[in-house]
């Protein structure tokens, strides 16, 4: 039998800085199909914090940030969505109907099924699914006739959306609100749209899935958009160990495995590491020229695998906090070599928690400077903070 093809990780590094667009040449325009463009090459961008949209564009584009606004608010040519592993995600409309078929609608089924028995067990009606169902139709038509509203407004027009329900495991009583508007999003009828505050804000005003799409969501097969979605992934992320798409995706192993044969992917041999990768790229792409970038926490490059020793190495102590998410990071050449934090006085501060050389290290500090330039006034702190992220703000 023949061995399987060996891709190193210096050629995995290669893709990575390539196709997220942080090499040398490759980044996108400053255009709002530039931030698309930004968003398609890494399937999705990670938004539970806001600020890692807009900072994950500026790291690989040459848009400022009212340009990323206007592609989300104004023209919504990307739309925010609850999706993988529960995730907040920003994503290009026309691939916001396969992560909703891949992923997102059975997020909103085991969603709804615990709101429903947080309701049924708070004693607000035996037959809480109807009741729910009736609370949604409501509100969603309040919302139609508003176009765009808080969850405020919304609880005004439908009361009932402040319902107590009880929660489990210490039964806390908490109104509702947020878990139904989730799942009313989770399952296609409503958006997140413009941020309450500024570009950092994790407070939106919700819209109708209309003010995307007139028609309605989109709808496709479940079994076609996995495929799609494990395409996608493995173009961006491959070559790549199962359980990393597994992981990304938060499907079931079978469902996986599933997506990967029918997309033809091959295994192959990572450095002693089993992988797969489209059948198209087993061939070496070229050694970018040498490429700095500093990204947010949560970004979706790091965010991208589960196993992340071969661009990680040893620093993970400082640069991810203790449920696993990532703070802001130095990369040089497809690894991680440091992190940064923004701190009250605009400026960018970094260490790097290895030796990259006199010239990386220059470079570094003008991605910096240019960085804390293009955010301007706004104090960015992000939503998880990490070790070092908190030791280079205090000091």
């Amino acid at each position: 039998m023949a061995a399987d093809p060996v891709i190193t990780t210096a050629q995995r590094r290669a893709r990575l800085g390539q196709r997220h667009l942080l090499t040398p040449g490759r980044s996108a325009p400053g255009s709002v199909s530039g931030v698309v463009e930004v968003a398609d090459a890494l399937v999705a961008l990670h938004a539970t914090d806001p600020a890692s949209v807009v900072l994950a564009v500026l790291a690989r584009s040459a848009a400022d940030v009212p340009t990323v606004e206007r592609a989300l608010h104004d023209e919504r040519a990307l739309v925010r969505m609850l999706s993988m592993r529960r995730t907040v995600w920003v994503v290009a409309l026309d691939v916001a109907p396969v992560v909703q078929a891949a992923c997102t609608l059975d997020v909103a089924a085991v969603q709804r099924r615990r709101l429903v028995e947080h309701i049924e067990r708070a004693g607000v009606i035996q037959d809480g699914a109807t009741w729910l169902a009736d609370v949604e139709a409501s509100a969603l038509q309040a919302l139609v006739k508003r176009g765009e509203a808080t969850a405020v407004e919304l609880v005004a027009d439908e009361p009932r959306l402040r319902t107590q329900i009880v929660v489990p495991p210490d039964d806390t009583p908490q109104n509702m609100t947020s878990r139904a508007l989730l799942v009313m999003a989770a399952d296609g009828h409503i958006v997140r749209g413009r941020p309450l505050g500024g570009w950092t804000s994790t407070q939106y005003r919700w819209s109708p899935v209309s003010a995307w799409w007139p028609d309605g969501f989109p709808a496709l097969e479940p079994d076609a958009a996995r495929t799609e979605l494990a395409r996608r992934w493995l173009t961006a992320f491959g070559p790549a160990p199962v359980a990393d798409l597994k992981w990304w995706t938060g499907w079931t192993m079978a469902r996986t495995r599933a997506a990967l044969a029918a997309v033809g992917a091959v295994p192959v041999d990572l450095d002693g590491v089993p992988g797969v990768v489209l059948p198209d790229d087993i061939e070496p792409v070229a050694e970018p020229e040498p490429w700095v970038a500093l990204l947010p926490g949560l970004d979706p490059t790091p965010m991208g695998w589960q196993e992340r020793g071969w661009f990680l190495g040893e620093h993970k102590a400082p640069l991810f906090d203790r449920s696993g998410n990532i703070g802001p990071t130095v990369w040089c050449d497809g690894r991680i070599v440091g992190g940064w934090a923004h701190r009250a006085d605009g400026t960018v501060a970094l260490r790097l928690l290895e030796d990259i050389g006199a010239e990386a290290t220059a470079a570094v500090h003008a991605a910096a400077e240019r960085l804390a330039g293009r955010v301007g006034g706004v104090r960015v702190t992000p939503r998880f903070r990490t070790p070092l992220e908190r030791e280079l703000v205090s000091s």
